[in-house]
């Protein structure tokens, strides 16, 4: 279980090879040695995950995952439920795509959208079950300032971010009742494998930065946080801003 301070003795990580899922990880490994499952497609990535985490002291495992076979999620989540109670499961898997191209694109869109919003309510729901059962224990859940106000630069993107924000909010608040906290986190645009090519944004941040905020939040049982924390203000002021302005603001 989760100790007195806020450190977990178990991860899942749901997306195995995300960045942010790994510096979190290892931000608890700093306080504690964990035992640690990776959800991922078999891929060296992968397997340099996992190396990786074992190096910075974790007991590792990695169950094979794929986020577009939903049919396949509830096994998913037993079998990393396998060795014993998780912990912290951190939901951090998902597609960013070329902007312009998605939407004109009809299978590049389904494919984001599957990802992005249908397999993060997939394993969610399994998740759930699991953790009724357990009666204890948190969920991470990875989201976007990009879906607070969906903007047309990334509107596919931010829409399917829309919809996973709202679900992991209103499942922490179902969850609630049987011991089990969800927090969400809302990054801007983070330095990542997933970012590699764009241009620098506002309050960028470094997956260990956003990991940073994460933990804390997790840690002081925080249901919303954003990372950085400014764009709580930013946000804020920009979901009241008129459409035709919105749409003229250079972002």
């Amino acid at each position: 279980m989760i100790d007195a301070v806020g450190n977990p003795q178990s991860l899942l990580l749901l997306g195995g090879t995300s960045d942010i899922a790994l510096a979190v990880a290892e931000r608890y490994l700093a306080a504690r040695p964990l035992r640690i499952v990776l959800a991922a497609r078999p891929s060296p990535r992968l397997d340099a995950a996992a190396e990786r985490l074992r190096t910075a002291g974790a007991e590792v495992s990695c169950v094979d995952f794929d986020a577009q076979d939903t049919a396949a999620h509830p096994a998913v989540i037993d079998k990393s439920f396998g060795d014993g109670d998780i912990d912290l499961t951190v939901v951090a898997f998902g597609l960013l795509g070329d902007a312009e191209q998605v939407w004109q694109d009809h299978a590049k869109a389904v494919e984001l959208a599957s990802v992005n919003y249908t397999a993060a309510v997939s394993v969610g729901v399994a998740l759930a079950d699991r953790l009724k059962k357990q009666g204890h224990g948190a969920v991470l859940a990875l989201s976007s300032v990009a879906g607070e106000r969906v903007r047309r630069a990334n509107f596919l993107y931010g829409s399917t971010k829309a919809g996973f924000d709202g679900f992991y909010l209103g499942l922490g608040e179902a969850l609630r009742p049987h011991g089990v906290r969800v927090t969400v986190v809302r990054p801007g645009q983070v330095k990542t494998k997933m970012t590699e090519g764009m241009a620098k944004a506002p309050l960028e941040q470094t997956a260990e930065q956003v990991a940073e905020v994460a933990v804390d939040a997790v840690r002081k049982r925080k249901e919303l946080v954003w990372a950085p924390a400014q764009f709580r203000l930013v946000m804020s002021a920009l979901r009241h801003v008129p459409r035709p302005i919105f749409r003229r603001l250079p972002i």
